[in-house]
């Protein structure tokens, strides 16, 4: 690609660190109680965060998985929970729609083994474990509410493989809505190994309904609620500024997220979204940023037309470029990997993985 973008080759899969609890299997039990499998096993994902519903379902192929299914729906979960601390009755109407969706697909696919798994709106809201078990007597669906440090594990399992080679330590972020997750990774061995982690309070949602603006605004009123986004990424970023360890040699930076998805799409000016064209793709820092100065310059409408954001993400995108800049000032790489890959692939690792032993 003439722009400076290059793209990583396809990975194989990486070996977990660890089970994961709260798995679901399916109906069938043999003799002495084990599961009597499909012949094509199908395992899945499903990741619930603060803004999307999100779940893959794969067989093992190889080293690595093949995708036989999958679902993605933007709910918006922790919409009014900054203020209100609580998951709107909205929210969890919209979100258990997309719930039942993804039971539907659970069975119709046969799935033998499951984890579904919700992240910080559920972590925050004081009404999350009433919640949870609403989804439950519904969709049947058990959903297990993870830790940030096991949210930034899981994410770094399902992409460190696009990591580009090199020495030192690499910096892996997810970019959700209601957090950041930054984690400092030695991949010079077979697994990665986490050297530290940091989950930040702010994510799209979260920030945008703190520091940012709604609706159409004028340039200097959109400016300014730019800047206010930066430093409050920045002060709560500090604790984990203070411990990063002197740089030396070419840092590397991946994020996984919508936030990066979405601004390497519009770099690449596709005119919709394209996973196969995004995923492993690496990207000049210096072209990222003035991807997200650009948007973060354009009112409401102007985001809304733009391919790939369009309505449903142009109020959110704004604080998404507020934090990519603030980690691209504190983990200075020259290029950034891009994943369209985290959580839930992890949790498939984990899985399969444990099943095949």
């Amino acid at each position: 690609m003439g722009d400076g973008s290059a793209r990583m080759p396809r990975p194989p899969a990486t070996k977990p660190a660890r089970p994961a609890p709260n798995m679901q299997a399916g109906p069938a039990s043999g003799p002495h109680g084990r599961p009597r499998w499909p012949e094509a096993r199908h395992f899945a994902a499903l990741d619930l965060g603060t803004n999307n519903c999100r779940l893959l379902i794969a067989r093992p192929q190889g080293s690595g998985f093949t995708v036989v299914d999958a679902f993605s729906r933007i709910v918006r979960l922790g919409e009014g929970l900054a203020s209100s601390g609580r998951l709107s009755d909205a929210a969890i109407e919209r979100t258990i729609a997309a719930l039942r969706i993804c039971a539907d697909k659970l069975k119709r696919r046969h799935v033998a083994l499951s984890r579904s798994v919700a992240t910080e709106a559920c972590r925050q809201a004081v009404n999350g474990p009433e919640f949870i078990q609403r989804v439950y007597r519904e969709t049947g669906i058990v959903l297990d509410i993870i830790t940030a440090e096991e949210e930034a594990r899981l994410a770094v399992l399902g992409c460190h493989a696009l990591l580009e080679p090199g020495d030192g330590p690499a910096l892996v972020f997810d970019i959700g809505g209601g957090s950041t997750e930054l984690v400092l990774v030695d991949n010079s061995g077979e697994q990665p190994r986490i050297l530290d982690w940091h989950s930040a309070r702010w994510g799209v949602v979260s920030l945008t309904e703190a520091r940012g603006v709604t609706g159409d605004h004028d340039e200097p009123t959109r400016t300014a609620a730019y800047q206010r986004m930066r430093e409050s990424v920045a002060e709560a970023f500090a604790p984990f500024v203070a411990r990063l360890p002197k740089l030396e040699g070419k840092p590397r930076l991946l994020g996984t997220s919508g936030t990066v998805t979405t601004l390497a799409s519009v770099h690449l000016e596709l005119p919709s979204y394209d996973r196969s064209a995004i995923d492993g793709l690496i990207v000049p820092t210096a072209s990222m940023r003035a991807v997200s100065r650009r948007i973060a310059e354009l009112d409401l409408a102007g985001r809304s037309a733009v391919p790939c954001i369009g309505p449903e993400r142009a109020d959110l995108v704004v604080a998404g470029c507020a934090i990519l800049e603030t980690i691209m000032d504190i983990w200075p790489a020259e290029r950034l990997g891009i994943a369209d890959r985290g959580i839930r692939e992890g949790i498939l690792r984990h899985l399969m993985r444990g099943s095949l032993k």
